[in-house]
């Protein structure tokens, strides 16, 4: 419950940071793949500064206790810098991320005498990633990405490498 508290604080503090603004844009979407093959949930918020940068965040959450599951949560803020043609609409299209993150989850570790055991880790991580994203007058966006990132500070159960991605379905408004 407190991540999800960390989670909905940090969307709150995007959410002032530009509410002065009259032109003000902002998106909130779900990670339909990883919901429908997963019960993970994968939630994004992005405020929309101008027609070719945005910033957000990602919060990931595995509620299940499933030892094979290397996340169980992860928050991801990010910059995205667009590359359109049409600046129409703005923040569509081709974009290129770059993106720092907090996670937590288990590694799971075999000992000399074959035993199995999980050792919960902490750790964060940096990284770069690339997307499009598709716009209409309605509201919807489509939004596909993948990144990967490496390992900076914390455990050394952690992964040396983590990876973000998927298919987003969400509003603009």
């Amino acid at each position: 419950m407190k991540k999800i508290n960390l989670f909905l604080s940090t969307l709150a503090l995007l959410f002032t940071l530009n509410t002065s603004a009259q032109d003000s844009k902002h998106e909130v979407k779900i990670c339909g793949a990883k919901l429908l093959a997963f019960p993970i949930l994968d939630l994004s918020y992005e405020y929309i500064q101008n027609e070719d940068f945005t910033y957000g965040a990602n919060m990931l959450w595995y509620p299940k206790e499933n030892k094979e599951n290397y996340y169980k949560f992860s928050l991801t803020p990010y910059a995205r810098f667009y590359f359109q043609e049409s600046k129409e609409y703005g923040a569509k299209g081709f974009y290129v991320e770059g993106f720092a993150g907090l996670f937590n989850g288990e590694s799971k570790e075999t000992n000399p005498q074959n035993e199995t055991f999980y050792d919960k880790y902490n750790s964060t991580a940096a990284g770069l990633g690339l997307g499009k994203k598709w716009f209409n007058n309605s509201g919807f966006v489509l939004d596909i990405n993948v990144g990967i990132g490496r390992t900076l500070f914390g455990s050394d159960d952690a992964p040396s490498a983590v990876f973000k991605g998927g298919i987003y379905l969400g509003y603009r408004f």
